[in-house]
């Protein structure tokens, strides 16, 4: 599987565990946090434990955040687009 199949495969994981997204959304947050974690080893000097490694990264903050993640809120302009203009109060 490459790396697009296996973001689309996270999208869809991600979309079961929360309707509130879109499609695009999904596959945002998908895309985001594969970044995060990659960016986050290479920044620590650490070897790149592979695309299997960053699946399951991104498996577990699905599985421990993915319901709430249309609640996230934040300043840091990476991760503005993701919150869509939607009314959280």
């Amino acid at each position: 599987m490459n790396r697009t199949e296996q973001y689309e495969r996270l999208a869809h994981i991600l979309k079961q565990k929360n309707d509130v997204l879109s499609d695009v959304e999904a596959l945002t947050w998908v895309e985001v946090l594969w970044e995060d974690f990659e960016t986050t080893l290479a920044r620590a000097g650490e070897p790149y434990p592979g695309e299997a490694k960053s699946f399951q990264y991104v498996m577990q903050q699905i599985d421990a955040y993915g319901p709430q993640l249309h609640l996230f809120q934040t300043k840091n302009e990476k991760f503005k687009h993701l919150m869509s203009k939607r009314d959280l109060h």
